[in-house]
């Protein structure tokens, strides 16, 4: 398994803004891609800083969601998010999403 860890501020925006964008726009776009197994969406109290985890069943899905799809799930969050979020990429060698440990 693999995770992108994608780390961004938030606009001065309601909370139900974005998860308003994220159950429309964002999931379901996720839901279609080729090996996506979860999304995990973190802000933070103050609610300025948001972080989304996606998990992929290989890097060969999540790198393939980035260069075809992400794109469009961008131009989704401009106007919720502020700035260019930063990506960061993780094997994921123990997971209970799926109750075993990933070892690809």
């Amino acid at each position: 398994m693999y995770a992108r860890h994608v780390s961004f501020n938030l606009k001065a925006i309601r909370p139900e803004e974005l998860t308003q964008t994220f159950e429309k726009e964002v999931l379901p776009l996720l839901q279609k891609q080729n090996g996506f197994a979860d999304e995990i969406t973190l802000v933070s109290p103050d609610g300025k800083e948001a972080i989304g985890i996606s998990v992929w069943e290989g890097k060969e899905d999540a790198d393939m969601y980035s260069r075809e799809t992400y794109p469009q799930v961008l131009k989704s969050l401009a106007r919720v998010v502020e700035g260019t979020p930063q990506v960061r990429g993780f094997e994921v060698p123990v997971s209970t999403l799926h109750k075993t440990g990933a070892t690809r």
